[in-house]
């Protein structure tokens, strides 16, 4: 089996308003913790979606304008996630998505692959999180999950990791969920 552990960055928190502006991910087999391939692109929009960027959220990721305009159009990710994913084989059955926060993460995808597209596609429909998993070990060992909090950087700090690298970045963000899901779940072999 394998896991797309993927993070999006965007310029707010409304898929219906805001735009993906940052794609990363690393296929892994979830079995073995084994590096299969990994994804990392900056996405251009334009600059009246810019102008409804929401200034919390670009305070969070530090994106500014200038990185903004040397993105790739979403058509070209498009296209190359669609050629890594076949690649890789990533399907219904035999992959699934894993993120911090699925619902925003799915949503913003959206944006890159409509939800035909992913029909077409076969994507895997399931989105797992991090929290969850959290949750469940927490629960199975006796703790109570929500006395530590379930956000990424607290889940980080039940496992005495470091907290996500600042400013928020796809790829920081994908490889902190690497090491917290490994704390949290681990690789069987």
């Amino acid at each position: 089996m394998l896991g797309v552990f993927l993070d999006t960055e965007t310029n707010g928190l409304n898929p219906f308003k805001h735009k993906i502006i940052e794609i990363a991910f690393k296929i892994i087999d979830v079995e073995s913790g084994l590096l299969k391939e990994s994804f990392q692109s900056l996405v251009s929009i334009s600059p009246s979606d810019w102008k409804n960027s929401d200034p919390e959220s670009l305070k969070v990721n530090g994106f500014s304008w200038s990185d903004v305009q040397v993105g790739k159009p979403i058509t070209a990710v498009a296209e190359e996630v669609r050629i890594l994913l076949t690649r890789q084989n990533i399907i219904r059955g035999q992959a699934v998505f894993i993120c911090q926060n699925p619902s925003f993460d799915r949503a913003f995808f959206s944006q890159i692959f409509t939800t035909e597209e992913q029909e077409a596609q076969k994507l895997p429909y399931h989105w797992l999180d991090l929290a969850s998993m959290f949750w469940a070990v927490s629960i199975a060992q006796g703790k109570l999950p929500w006395m530590a909090g379930y956000s990424k950087d607290k889940i980080a700090a039940a496992y005495h990791l470091p907290p996500e690298a600042q400013p928020h970045r796809a790829m920081n963000g994908v490889n902190h969920l690497l090491q917290c899901y490994e704390a949290v779940v681990g690789f069987p072999q």
